[in-house]
Parts: C-alpha cells; sequence; structure tokens
C-alpha cells in the first residue's frame, strides 16, 4: 500500500477492524518513511456477469433503482428500499462467489420485495421470472394467497367466565 503522503511503497497495518455492517475492514497503517498514519477500507470485490456476459462491479444502487421502479406509486419509502437493497447485498455476499449472474441477483430480490409489498413483488417477478401471459400472474397471485393463508394465525376465540 503506497502512502498517500510521501508515495513510499510499503506500509505498515497498526489496527484493524471490521465496519458495523462486517462488509468491509478498515486498516490503520503507518508509513515506516514518514511515519504518518492513514486508513484505508478493504472489501471483497463483487462482480456481477450482465447477460452480454461483460462483468461489472455490483451495485447496491442498481438494485434499489429496479426495486423503485417496481414500487412507483405504492406506499414504500426511501428508507425501505435502501434497507431491502442492503439485505439483497448481504444475500449475495453470503453466498461466497466473487461473480454472480445478473438474473440471480434479481432472484435474490424477490423474496424480501415480497415482504415489502406485494405488488411491487408481482411487478418485478414478472421480469425475472418472465410471466408470458395473465396465467403466470394468476398462479403467482395464487401463490401469494396460499403463502398468506399458511401463516394466517386463526382468531383466539375469547374464553368463557367461570361462574
Amino acid at each position: 500500500m503506497h502512502c498517500p503522503f510521501c508515495r513510499h511503497d510499503d506500509s505498515r497495518v497498526v489496527d484493524s477492524r471490521t465496519t458495523d455492517d462486517g462488509s468491509s475492514i478498515r486498516r490503520r497503517r503507518q508509513c515506516p518513511n514518514c511515519s504518518k498514519r492513514f486508513s484505508t477500507v478493504e472489501t471483497a470485490s463483487l462482480s456481477v456477469i450482465k447477460r452480454s456476459g461483460a462483468p461489472e462491479p455490483f451495485s447496491r444502487a442498481k438494485i434499489a433503482s429496479g426495486v423503485r421502479k417496481a414500487c412507483q406509486g405504492r406506499p414504500v419509502s426511501e428508507d425501505d428500499i435502501a434497507l431491502l437493497a442492503h439485505r439483497v447485498e448481504e444475500a449475495v455476499r453470503a453466498q461466497g462467489a466473487a461473480e454472480i449472474d445478473a438474473h440471480q441477483v434479481g432472484l435474490a430480490t424477490l423474496p424480501f420485495l415480497q415482504e415489502l409489498d406485494e405488488v411491487a413483488y408481482l411487478r418485478f417477478a414478472s421480469v425475472y421470472q418472465a410471466f408470458d401471459s395473465l396465467a403466470d400472474f394468476e398462479s403467482a397471485i395464487d401463490r401469494l394467497r396460499a403463502q398468506r393463508a399458511a401463516v394466517a394465525v386463526p382468531p383466539v376465540e375469547p374464553v368463557a367466565a367461570r361462574g
């Protein structure tokens, strides 16, 4: 690591800490030549392979942009979108691969978007699951209804008062 002050081509790590979200490492370094200290932040690189086959760096902003389009006109805040993009990035990085297909990133977005807003989920899913007909939408809606019914808790009946 080059010193940003004197351009010496070596430095010594004085301290290392992971960031709060655990996605990167902050290192405090000292130059043996000028003795000045500086910080570096190291992250594991993640490349997304586009349909054309060209790799590009993973971008949380691109996820947020796509989700924002799906959420247009829906009661979803920018904070919700930012959190969703963060969760998708964590899920993708947890797979441990240095490269991931762009389509896989879209599919990884679906469960988080389903939790956030079902209409936005259907909009997004129609692209990433290649809906071709109304039947595709109907089956997706049926799956959503079945999932909702499976987690629905039956109402609790009041206990009769003892007399």
